[in-house]
């Protein structure tokens, strides 16, 4: 019986060792993926009232987009206030709901 108890107890230990190393795998696939989809460009125009930034960027390598000038809808609103106008940056773009959607920027120093 002692000895089933420590089977179990190391299947236990083994398992919760495998989990943690699975999550921890998975956020450092999802942090290299966001940086894979990164795009740089240059802030046109912010608009608060409507929420959107217009970015002359380069090729959008996860939407299969060219380099252009258009608007974007972004994630969240406060990220309206980490950019103005002329600034570089590196964003990522995704389909939200459908619409193209700034979900992270930072400006480029």
């Amino acid at each position: 019986m002692k000895n089933l108890h420590k089977v179990v107890l190391a299947t236990l230990i083994g398992l919760s060792s495998v989990a943690t190393t699975s999550v921890a795998l998975a956020q450092q696939q999802s942090a290299s993926a966001t940086q894979d989809a990164m795009s740089e460009g240059e802030i046109k125009k912010v608009d608060k009232d409507a929420g959107k930034l217009t970015i002359k960027h380069g090729e959008l390598k996860n939407l299969g987009m060219p380099g252009m000038t258009m608007m974007f809808k972004v994630k969240e609103p406060s990220m309206l206030d980490k950019v103005k106008q002329g600034d570089k940056v590196r964003f990522v773009v995704e389909k939200v709901g459908g619409a193209l959607t700034v979900t992270s920027i930072e400006a480029v120093k």
